[in-house]
């Protein structure tokens, strides 16, 4: 009796009994919460959350990897906005998903229950296996300071009294390994399903899974510090001059657009995705609310104890709080997805604006090049015309002709680079290097090029023109881009006849100071021809130079008029005033002593007839008059006064 009068423990099965009696009252008050709230959240799934966080993760992926490239600043702006709208949406929808999470595994507890499962798997719940864990714990301790207590008093008594203290210390050594093989499952238990819930399985892995894949937004802040934009953040484009370059930029101002378009109707199916969520956690507020109201507008007293109603009130209290914590954070996210629909409407308009300015800009230069491309076809057309009108020589405006389309196609390249080059400055530097390299490998054509226009020129060498070049006297049969032919002319100064040999020179010749070039002037086809006439000492050389001079004029005036005309054209040409060209005489000593020189002008195509008539009618006149025959000493002799 003395022991029972003390606060012994109580016997094993009854300490059993009541501690397992008071752990299934534990897990049943926590199971029935849950079955009341599982009850007005019927419509709730797991694949419903899973699709709303997945529609969430996938807009907010795009967001940043398919960013849209703009050229103004403004778009890095909203850039800015849009990704950290969207980093909270992400935050809100995790943070409902996972009060979600609770609400769904209290609703598949509460089914197990309801369907007659052991409770021992309903029952766990981390809260309740800490519940049960420190109820365990006390009782444990309870048991652990009462042995200490018979281990005390044992020491100091002997006989049957210690025998009976001894067999009271083995019974609740006993109950305490029956308390800490409990104590250890529970543990077990608790671990099993904190590692289930936050692993790889079940409805929380999947959402933690998810929650670690952007540690952008849930990770530590130097994780956040680490994690960088993606490499097109905030790049706008630089708008182009070449028409290439603004096609370029046009067609990324639409496909930025078009993204945007995309992310906004993104936008709209998570919105209507966390709606889906939303709708079943609202209605389960609705009937928790009014089911409070029901409860306070009881008028009749209710059978129950008021610790009862106090509980109910509680229970529906507890049960508001938990979908409000899942149904506020979607509130908040579809206010936020609305905000950030708003900033991409915002930016796309800004981007629509800018492609209207670079659509202008490449309408703009389309039409520039048209005007260019017209107006280099009208000058070619206008030089064809020309060039048909006044050049009659056929070989020269078949060099005129073929320099048109040289120049025309010169310049409508020259145009069409212009204006579909986007870097021009990079363009004309490296033409400036090719320009360089072909000037130096092609110098003598280049010269031979631009000889060609000073031979084509006002004084210039056409065809059939005489003229002596390198030692060479010829008549010119061809005026080529860097080549110039000459039929080649032999004879004795006097008469020149072709030697059947083309010489091919090159039109850079000209530029050389040591081979002059000599041409007839234009319209003047003559040269001078003399007769020398040797005066004997006693000979009366006013008589003779009378009738010399006297036969050459009757000679010169079959082709006076020629002479003359061919002078007066000379004369315009050359805005020059010239002497006629007329027969004149010259007395001069020469080694034999006195000489009479006749010179005359004659046409270089009938030189040779000129020249037969002049000697005919001397010698004639000489034969005939004593006095003249008398007075001239030796044969005379015609030659030619400029030589070649």
């Amino acid at each position: 009796m003395k022991i029972r009068s003390r606060s012994g423990p109580p016997s094993g099965a009854l300490s059993k009994a009541l501690r397992i009696a008071s752990i299934v009252l534990l897990c049943a008050s926590g199971i029935g919460s849950r079955v009341s709230i599982a009850q007005t959240t019927n419509q709730l799934s797991g694949d419903v959350v899973l699709k709303h966080l997945n529609a969430v993760m996938t807009w907010y992926s795009d967001l940043r990897t398919n960013i849209p490239s703009g050229g103004q600043p403004s778009d890095a702006i909203y850039l800015n906005n849009a990704q950290n709208l969207a980093q909270e949406a992400v935050r809100f929808a995790f943070q409902s998903a996972e009060a979600e999470a609770g609400i769904i595994a209290a609703q598949s507890k509460g089914a197990a229950v309801g369907s007659g499962q052991s409770s021992g798997g309903a029952a766990g719940g981390g809260q309740d296996f800490a519940q049960m864990q420190e109820k365990i714990s006390v009782t444990i301790a309870d048991l652990q300071s009462q042995i200490d207590k018979l281990n005390g008093q044992i020491v100091g008594v002997a006989g049957s009294k210690r025998r009976t203290l001894i067999a009271q210390r083995d019974k609740l050594q006993g109950e305490l390994q029956l308390d800490q093989a409990m104590l250890d499952s529970i543990q077990k238990l608790a671990t099993f399903e904190t590692s289930s819930e936050s692993g790889s399985t079940g409805l929380l892995g999947n959402i933690n899974q998810l929650k670690r894949s952007v540690p952008e937004v849930f990770g530590q802040p130097e994780q956040q510090k680490m994690v960088s934009p993606p490499a097109n953040a905030n790049q706008g484009i630089g708008h182009s001059a070449g028409l290439i370059g603004q096609a370029t930029d046009l067609y990324r101002e639409i496909r930025g657009m078009h993204q945007i378009d995309q992310l906004s109707n993104q936008a709209a199916d998570v919105r209507q995705a966390a709606q889906d969520v939303r709708k079943p956690l609202r209605d389960a507020l609705a009937a928790t609310v009014q089911r409070g109201r029901d409860l306070a507008n009881q008028t009749a007293p209710s059978p129950s104890p008021a610790e009862s109603i106090r509980q109910q009130f509680q229970d529906i209290t507890n049960q508001f709080k938990t979908l409000a914590d899942a149904s506020v954070p979607l509130a908040q996210e579809t206010l936020v997805l609305d905000q950030s629909r708003a900033n991409l409407y915002e930016w796309r308009r800004s981007m629509q604006g800018e492609f209207r300015g670079v659509l202008g800009a490449l309408l703009l230069r389309v039409v520039v090049i048209v005007i260019a491309l017209g107006f280099i076809f009208l000058v070619s057309e206008v030089w064809r015309r020309v060039t048909f009108r006044y050049v009659r020589d056929m070989r020269r405006r078949r060099q005129f002709l073929i320099l048109r389309r040289v120049v025309t196609g010169f310049l409508f390249v020259l145009v069409i680079i212009l204006g579909f080059v986007s870097e021009f400055s990079s363009l004309a530097t490296f033409a400036g290097f090719i320009t360089a390299g072909v000037a130096v490998s092609l110098q003598a054509v280049l010269l031979s090029i631009a000889a060609y226009f000073f031979l084509i020129g006002r004084y210039g060498i056409s065809v059939g023109d005489r003229i002596s070049v390198a030692g060479v006297t010829g008549d010119v049969i061809d005026v080529g881009l860097v080549r110039l032919y000459v039929m080649e002319l032999a004879g004795n100064g006097l008469e020149l006849y072709p030697t059947g040999r083309i010489i091919v020179l090159s039109n850079s010749v000209l530029f050389q100071p040591t081979t002059p070039l000599f041409k007839q002037i234009p319209g003047t086809e003559f040269t001078w021809h003399e007769v020398a006439v040797s005066l004997a000492p006693a000979g009366n050389y006013k008589a003779v130079q009378e009738k010399v001079v006297a036969v050459v004029n009757s000679v010169y005036s079959t082709y006076r008029d020629d002479m003359e005309s061919q002078h007066l054209y000379a004369s315009r040409q050359i805005d020059v005033a010239l002497s006629t060209p007329e027969p004149h005489a010259n007395l001069e000593f020469a080694d034999r002593g006195l000489e009479l020189q006749v010179r005359y002008p004659v046409d270089i195509r009938n030189a040779s007839q000129v020249d037969s008539q002049v000697t005919s009618k001397l010698l004639e006149v000489i034969a005939t008059d004593g006095d003249l025959k008398t007075s001239v000493s030796g044969s005379p002799k015609i030659r030619a006064t400029v030589k070649g």
